[in-house]
């Protein structure tokens, strides 16, 4: 079911799936969802909020899995896929397709005034704190630190913005 504030801003081109699970799209105002962005019902029932002046550029893919929290102001570059849901895969004498999803490693969360770069892939468990970045053709599996670049591996993560 799509929830979206009166001053959100959908392009009629976004392709917002309906949920047989229940799932909730909750669009805040002052926030845009662009052209080609699609949300997906997969995976799970999680929601899917879109806070207040966040953006989300084109050919973003947003599967709805375990759920996905993005705060205020957050910007989302072009063609990020966002994956709140792990396929089971461990019984080999099953295919893949057959064996469902796994246990939930708690959605993605992104908080308020994060930036995320183009081409980057968020996974279950994800967690951007607020006023990150995270370079593009980034994938995001765990925690990234507030006020913080990321690329790629936790690593490379340096102080930002402090």
């Amino acid at each position: 079911m799509l929830i979206a504030d009166p001053e959100a801003r959908i392009s009629p081109l976004a392709d917002i799936e309906p949920s047989t699970r229940g799932s909730r799209i909750v669009v805040a105002a002052g926030a845009v969802i662009d052209a080609f962005v699609k949300v997906k019902p997969a995976g799970g029932s999680g929601d899917v909020t879109i806070g207040p002046g966040s953006v989300i550029n084109s050919g973003c893919v947003l599967y709805t899995g375990n759920g996905i929290s993005i705060g205020a102001d957050v910007l989302i570059a072009a063609n990020c896929t966002l994956a709140p849901t792990n396929h089971e895969f461990r019984d080999p004498t099953r295919p893949i397709r057959a064996q469902g999803f796994m246990p939930s490693r708690g959605g993605i969360v992104i908080e308020d005034d994060v930036w995320i770069g183009a081409n980057c892939v968020l996974l279950d468990g994800a967690v951007i704190r607020k006023g990150a970045v995270v370079a593009a053709g980034s994938v995001v599996r765990d925690e990234r630190p507030a006020f913080s670049i990321s690329a790629g591996a936790p690593a490379k993560t340096v102080g930002w913005r402090k």
